[in-house]
């Protein structure tokens, strides 16, 4: 039978059905087809996820939590939880591979109140922060601010458990929850520490309408110390008026569970009232018992509790087998019933209770599934149906569908992730779509269907599958889910399981007289809107139709004409569907079985026993009409099963005794193979050949699965016989082997695992001649049985490989014969499969070009052998040295390293534990190399040729008679030769340790970045924006405030009145521009000026001024396209230009303030605070900490800090009693006083929160030594003044102030002045050239400057990038973020009006518009901003600064650039610095640029709006007046001249 499409000509027959091994492995392929699932991947592993009935999908990860929507497509908002900015994990935590429930910073995620009359939907979130923190949000939006939140609600320990359940008592909302708050001492270092009162408590009652969470009158329960370990629960749900809180003893020290799962029972009200527990037993089928609960779910409409339990698998899963995890349904009104009130696990524990434990509760049996590794479920009921879903640890979802007595059948895979990542133990539905289910795994969350309902290609085939999500569709003629069935309302048009497969139409012809045939349609279809043809299918004649409007039937007169129609063409038509059958009436006579006969359409007389034509006549009485009479139940028995799944007769080593013959099994092997199943399994034992042929393997995996049964392929010999495996899904499987029907001898277990991905081959490059270990990096490498390379030419080449399960490692084969350059095919065959793995390049063998031997000292030589520079990466592996010398003696050299230089590479090895080496040096003759399968002999370098020798022999001479002749001076030269040598050492140690104590530092450092730095001092917008406009220009503050002189009022007002009034004239005002810009004279800085005026005259008028800004950048890109179209906004040439800056800066203020500017305040504080870590020359600036090589302080001297003890002198100006006076402060010992006064008063401001009341030319620092004072001051008396009358300013280490030294801050008594303004006659930590290499004279400064080398310091630039790395990106990626999915409406407004532009010039080349959006937007606003802090906040920017912020402005742009940048070792390491980082910064540009683009386009109204906001509430901020007179300066200036 046949359907289609209405007006679709019937197909033609089915092919034969493929070959059961094929369709199998199709059937298994189709869960895998999962790419198109919507998936959301988080920065960190998900911890938590929660659905609400409107508000979307809530998901934890890490210290964050964000709102999806449903699809998963979008982020709603997010919320950052423990440091703005930043999702990554606080603590760095190590946890098992199988995290415990709720082993995570996200504790609770638990929407509430939804759906309550008059009342918003709310979310409860608990964390670890903050002492285990609770927190309540509105639904709608994360990033409001928290309603309620309170302390020590849940467990603060990230591996510590919490549970919870919010509901309604009264009137008020309460939150039930139970936690393990305290955990053993070595877990819970540094991290929490709960107040005694909490520690033993296990389970409370909390207001979550109270502004903390209050507890007090809702009481708790407290667990029972000295118990066996820790309670760790697993989930908390309500049940007929009671909340259940399902757990287990868990010791967390030791990780074993201590007793059995159990289930707590309290009182849904508002206090807690223990109404008892029950231990639940799901042991069956395992020796030791599952003493571990993983996950659990309320079947609330059968009453039905479903758990996932394990037992103990050991850190390595190694204790793992097939019936480690099991799936358990319970009775909730046996729980009740059983649920005794007596607390062994709580307090107080009650004295009437007779047993010592609580009773346990069995679970359903016929519903128990025993399975490997489970690792979540979730159950629902459809249709009347119970429908479990299960995650499972090796990425895979099961659904479960129970019969009618709850019995479980074998699960479905419906699901597989591809990286095999764990399911997440909770599973969540879909609140609105039934048809749909998220599934969580490591960091990636899915919406996944819950059915697959497409792959039933036939009605019956869908019904009979009994999925109770899926049916049959006859518009759509497939099985689907309900919602995607078209007229699924039409009760006539959908098929559901309750239907069942006999209500699938049919067609069915049969003969109803001597001479009348029938064709009719049975089924759950109506015939009243159909209708029929019968066609001869090799004619096409017709030979039948229906009347119209009547019965879908089709009678025929048997005719002897018809007696040689052998094939008819069926059809029923519908409105919009057809349904074909094609009956073959060539075989009818040789069919020798009635339903067979009946089933093709021929005819079947009884009193002939035999089948007939159709169309032959036959006696009525005689004919069987259908089908029915003669069907024959033809079902093949039913593979026995084992009763729950447990195990098999008899263990390792058992043997069967049949007839006086003995026989046992060993081993298996392989003990994993993949889905495809394996040809060669050897099984291992004794006395095989004794048996019969009658020798079978069983293997048992889901308990609720059929056995395979596989027959032995061939015994080998008494002790090795082999099998040949067949094709299964992922999972663990228990073998045994049966002999002559007897018992079944277990073998032990069987994986199945999926097959093997490749990740990487490394190295990607090898040489022709082969020999190269390669390795391949992945995951099942196990399963495979070859490994082969595959050539173009010379096709597949079969390589010896060494496999364990993550990688593969194999030597190249030789391609000499072929071309220079060739590229190979690594694949990797698993039975008949080939899967290929990635691509081998093979280049021209390495050429060496000769070698050199140094003798370290007289046991070691060193052989240096030089190659031309290539591709390949060598190791150690891979290459063996020998050296040759004197009469053929041979040395091993032992490899060392590899150089790669300019010109050439050097491969380094040493020859230790000799004598002789200068010997064995001289007279080496070659140097023997084995790389891989290359063998080659290298030739010494070339030296020198004698006759150098010979001219340089009377130069020697000459030397000698000059020795002799100042033979008087030989001894001295001796000693200074041998000074020389020691300062050369010492020199050598210094640079070593230099070096090494930078690397040390770039590993070791760490910034204490302060989290909080008050209130961003943020410049208010009028000087923002003077800033903005007239950055040159002193800020032109003082024209805006000043009044206007020589004038009279009334006269210039209206003049003023006048030409803005003109100006308001878009014709008048555009007309002026240009004509203005034609005059020679109107420099450039006029131009700005004038766009900076012409802003600030329409600042409330932005409307008009952004139609100004249109019309004028379309004119100046048609000045632009006549020559370089990319040019265009690149310069500051035209008034348009830096109209457009002004222009951005208005619109943009706003998110400057609310968005970027804390994050920018954040990066130029860590900046300051990285930079005063180190030393800072007062005089040039020059700091050891910087990113700009321009400004290293290369020069630095040996420092160290220096702790004071700070005591600052009451002052009237700061008189608070709460201010703290007595400071520690830690200094440098090279710092200036000055310096020293600045950080003292920064600590100050950090201390109390506000500054200390006195300017730092106010004050003086006094070092207090017992009863003496001593002032400090920059210069005085003591200062050092070096030989040339420079001074050198005095440090802390001037005055040998020591740690923990006492000193004094106090009010000068003298008229202050102003700090002393340092010139050429001062220095500071920079010395003067002449003193660079001089003995530095004075008590306090003998010794000598060490040697210095500014290349040994630019880790010191490294240093500082990692210190402000993450506050950086932070600034960058608030820059081109978009906030809850909305660009900010200048930036959407003028990229779109550019995408406009584009569009009508019909430039094609998307680089040019990339270039005007950069141009415009980051070139033209963010880089301004970025180089001058300044412009926004209220701080003094010093000269280092700017130059550390050019370079993070030129790695702003440089994100921005198409350009590739290609940098060599001799690029400038501001280049060089942010190098690496550059493409994922233009990754991220791109897809902040598509994304604006993708956004929904602004209206002309929500432009308007917005741009008329902006107006108001610039409304006074400018004397507009002034801008106009200055406007009115330039006309009259240019008037003459136009």
């Amino acid at each position: 039978m046949e359907v289609s499409r209405r007006k679709a000509p019937p197909r033609p027959p089915r092919p034969a059905a493929p070959l059961p091994l094929l369709a199998y492995l199709l059937a298994l392929a189709a869960p895998g087809r999962g790419a198109d699932e919507p998936v959301w991947r988080a920065e960190q592993t998900i911890g938590a996820i929660a659905v609400s009935r409107a508000d979307g999908v809530f998901v934890a990860s890490g210290s964050c939590l964000d709102q999806l929507d449903y699809s998963l497509e979008h982020r709603l908002s997010r919320l950052y939880r423990d440091q703005a900015g930043n999702c990554t994990e606080p603590v760095s935590l190590a946890p098992p591979a199988r995290p415990r429930p709720g082993s995570s910073f996200s504790k609770l995620l638990l929407p509430y109140r939804e759906g309550a009359t008059g009342l918003g939907g709310l979310l409860l979130t608990g964390w670890t922060f903050d002492r285990g923190a609770c927190e309540v949000r509105p639904l709608g939006n994360l990033s409001l601010s928290s309603l309620h939140n309170g302390t020590e609600v849940v467990s603060c320990h990230p591996q510590g458990s919490t549970a919870g359940v919010v509901y309604r008592a009264g009137q008020l909302w309460y939150l039930a929850v139970a936690a393990t708050y305290a955990l053993p001492e070595t877990e819970t270092a540094n991290r929490c520490n709960p107040a005694a009162s909490d520690r033993d408590t296990a389970i409370s009652i909390k207001n979550t309408e109270g502004r903390s969470f209050d507890t007090k009158e809702e009481g708790s329960l407290k667990r029972r110390d000295g118990g066996a370990g820790s309670l760790h629960f697993v989930d908390a749900f309500l049940w007929n008026a009671s909340v259940y809180f399902p757990y287990y003893p868990y010791n967390y020290t030791s990780g074993d569970a201590t007793g059995w799962p159990s289930m707590a029972r309290i009182a849904q009200s508002d206090e807690v009232k223990f109404q008892g527990q029950v231990a639940l037993d799901c042991g069956h089928g395992h020796p030791y018992g599952r003493r571990l609960l993983l996950s659990s779910s309320l079947v609330e409409a059968l009453d039905v509790w479903a758990g996932v339990f394990s037992a103990a698998t050991g850190e390595g899963q190694e204790k793992r087998s097939p019936a480690t995890t099991a799936l358990c349904l319970f009775r909730m009104s046996e729980i009740q019933a059983r649920a005794k009130n007596c607390q062994w696990d709580f307090l107080p524990q009650q004295t009437n209770c007779k047993e010592d434990q609580p009773e346990k509760v069995q679970p359903i049996a016929s519903s128990t599934m025993i399975h490997s590794d489970l690792t979540s479920v979730y159950g629902t009921v459809v249709m009347n149906r119970a429908v479990l879903f299960l995650g499972t640890g090796d990425g895979q979802l099961l659904k479960v569908i129970l019969g009618e007595n709850l019995t479980s059948n074998c699960p479905e895979v419906i699901y597989e992730i591809k990286e095999e990542t764990p399911v997440f133990y909770k599973l969540v539905p879909h609140p609105e779509k039934n048809s749909y289910i998220y599934l969580t795994a490591g960091k990636e969350v899915r919406r996944v269907r819950v059915a697959n309902c497409n792959k039933h290609k036939s009605c019956s085939e869908c019904l009979t599958a009994a999925d109770p999500h899926c049916g049959w569709c006859h518009s759509l003629q497939r099985c689907t889910f309900k919602d995607d069935c078209v007229h699924s309302e039409n009760s006539e048009n959908w098929l559901d399981i309750s239907s069942g497969a006999k209500m699938c139409p049919q067609i069915h012809i049969s003969q109803r007289s001597k001479d009348k045939i029938t064709v009719t349609l049975v089924g759950s279809i109506s015939p009243r809107h159909s209708g029929c043809v019968v066609k001869n299918a090799d004619t096409g004649r017709e030979l039948c139709r229906s009347a119209p409007n009547e019965s879908c039937t089709c009678s025929m007169l048997t005719a002897a004409s018809y007696k040689d129609v052998l094939v008819i063409d069926v059809t029923f038509s519908f409105r919009s569907w057809h349904l074909s059958k094609r009956f073959n009436f060539t075989n009818c006579s040789s069919l020798r079985e009635c339903p067979a006969c009946i089933g093709t359409g021929c005819a079947w007389c009884k009193s002939e026993r035999k089948c007939i034509h159709p169309f032959t006549a036959c006696s009525p009485s005689d004919y069987d009409r259908n089908q029915e009479p003669c069907q024959v139940a033809v079902e093949k028995p039913a593979p026995s099963k084992t009763a729950g799944g447990g195990g098999f007769e008899g263990n390792k080593m058992n043997r069967t005794n049949q007839g006086r013959q003995v026989f046992s099994v060993k081993s298996i092997e392989p003990q994993k193979i993949s889905t495809l199943g394996k040809s060669n399994v050897i099984v291992t034992g004794a006395n095989f050949t004794r048996a019969s042929d009658n020798i079978v393997m069983i293997l048992k995996g889901t308990s609720t699965c059929d056995k395979d049964v596989v027959r032995v392929s061939h015994v080998l010999n008494d002790t090795h016989m082999k099998f040949s495996l067949p094709s299964s899904r992922k999972e663990m499987k228990d073998v045994c082997i049966q002999f002559d029907g007897g018992n079944c001898s277990s073998v032990g277990s069987l994986s199945y695992i999926a097959l093997p991905r490749c990740s990487l081959i490394y190295p990607a490059t090898t040489w022709t001649s082969g020999g190269q270990n390669i390795t391949i990096m992945g995951r099942n490498f196990d399963v495979i049985d070859n490994l082969i390379i595959s050539h173009e030419l010379k096709g597949n080449i079969n390589v010896s490989e060494q496999c364990v399960a993550t990688y593969c490692s194999f030597l190249a084969p030789s391609l000499k014969s072929s071309k220079v350059r060739t590229n190979v095919t690594v694949k990797l065959k698993v039975q008949e499969t080939y899967l290929d793995c990635g691509s081998l390049q093979y280049l021209e063998d390495p050429r060496f070009t000769g070698y050199r031997v140094d003798p370290e000292v007289d046991t070691e030589l060193e052989v240096k052998i030089l190659k031309e520079n290539d591709n390949f990466n060598i190791s150690k592996k891979d290459i063996e040295i020998t050296l040759f010398h004197g009469e053929n003696k041979q040395l091993n050299c032992s490899f060392e390293n590899i150089t790669r230089n300019q010109d050439l590479t050097t491969i380094l090895c040493k020859i230790k534990g000799i004598r002789a080496a200068s010997s064995i040096a001289s007279s080496s003759k070659k140097v023997h190399v084995k790389l891989g399968n290359l063998e080659l002999d290298v030739e010494k370098e070339s030296v020198a040729s004698p006759l150098y020798f010979l001219i340089g022999l009377p130069i020697l001479l000459v030397i000698v008679i000059f020795a002799v002749a100042v033979g008087v001076t030989r001894h001295k030269s001796k000693e200074l030769s041998r000074k020389q040598s020691q300062q050369l050492e010492l020199l050598e140690s210094e640079l070593r340790k230099e070096i090494r104590d930078g690397f040390a530092e770039l590993q070791m450092d760490k910034l204490d970045v302060v989290d909080s730095f008050g209130t961003v001092p943020f410049l208010d917008y009028k000087h923002f924006a003077l800033r903005t406009f007239f950055p040159e220009s002193g800020g032109f503050t003082h024209i805006f405030t000043e009044d206007m002189h020589n004038r009279d009022a009334n006269d210039k007002n209206e003049r003023l009145t006048a030409l803005d009034a003109l100006i308001c004239n878009k014709s008048f005002l555009v007309t002026v521009i240009h004509t203005l810009e034609k005059q020679k004279n109107f420099s450039v800085k006029d131009r700005c000026l004038f766009a900076s005026f012409l802003t600030i005259a329409l600042q409330t008028k932005l409307v008009y001024l952004t139609s100004i800004l249109e019309v004028l950048t379309r004119d100046l890109m048609e000045q632009s396209s006549n020559m370089q179209p990319k040019l265009m906004l690149r310069r500051t040439e035209s008034v348009v230009e830096k109209l457009l800056t002004n222009w951005m800066s208005v619109c943009l203020s706003g998110f400057l303030r609310e968005t970027v500017g804390e994050p920018f305040y954040l990066l130029v504080t860590t900046l300051n605070q990285k930079i005063n870590k180190g030393p800072v020359d007062v005089i040039t600036c020059k700091a050891l900490y910087t990113l700009n090589e321009d400004w290293l302080l290369w020069q630095v001297p040996e420092f160290s800090t220096v702790a004071l003890n700070v005591v600052f002198e009451k002052i009237p100006e700061n008189d608070s009693a709460d201010v703290c006076r007595n400071i520690s402060v830690n200094v440098l010992d090279c710092d200036t006083i000055g310096q020293a006064k600045e950080k003292i008063f920064q600590a100050f401001l950090s201390k109390n929160g506000s500054p200390y009341g006195l300017q730092l030319n106010e004050i003086c620092l006094e070092l207090q030594v017992g009863t003496r004072q001593k002032e400090l001051l920059d210069i005085d008396g003591s200062s050092v003044i070096l030989e040339d009358g420079i001074t050198k300013l005095n440090t802390i280490g001037h005055y040998e102030i020591s740690n923990g030294s006492t000193i004094k801050v106090f009010k000068k008594i003298a008229n202050f002045t102003s700090d002393v303004e340092y010139s050429d006659d001062h220095c500071h930590l920079i010395l003067p050239d002449s003193e660079a290499f001089q003995d530095v004279q004075g008590k306090r400064h003998r010794g000598k400057h060490k040697f210095k080398v500014k290349e040994m310091y630019l880790t010191k630039l490294l240093s500082t990038k990692v210190a402000i790395h993450s506050v950086l990106e932070k600034l960058f990626r608030s820059i081109w973020s978009l906030p809850n999915s909305r660009a900010p409406f200048a930036i959407k407004y003028f990229f779109d009006f550019l995408d406009a532009q584009a569009e009508n010039k019909k430039i094609t080349d998307p680089d040019v518009v990339h270039i005007w959006k950069t141009n415009s937007l980051p070139l033209r606003f963010w880089v301004n901003i970025l180089k001058n802090p300044q412009f926004v906040f209220d701080i003094k920017k010093t000269p280092h600064i700017d130059g550390c912020l050019s370079v993070i402005a030129q790695a702003f742009m440089d994100a921005f650039s198409l350009t590739e940048q290609q940098l060599g070792k001799e690029a400038p390491t501001n280049k060089l610095l942010y190098a690496k980082d550059i493409p994922t910064y233009k990754e991220e540009v791109k897809s902040y640029y598509k994304a604006i683009r993708d956004l929904p386009p602004l209206s002309p109204s929500e432009m308007e709006e917005f741009l008329t906001q902006e107006s108001k509430k610039h409304e006074n901020e400018f004397n507009e007046e002034v801008a106009l007179t200055e406007i009115y300066k330039y006309i009259v200036k240019y008037f003459d001249e136009t």
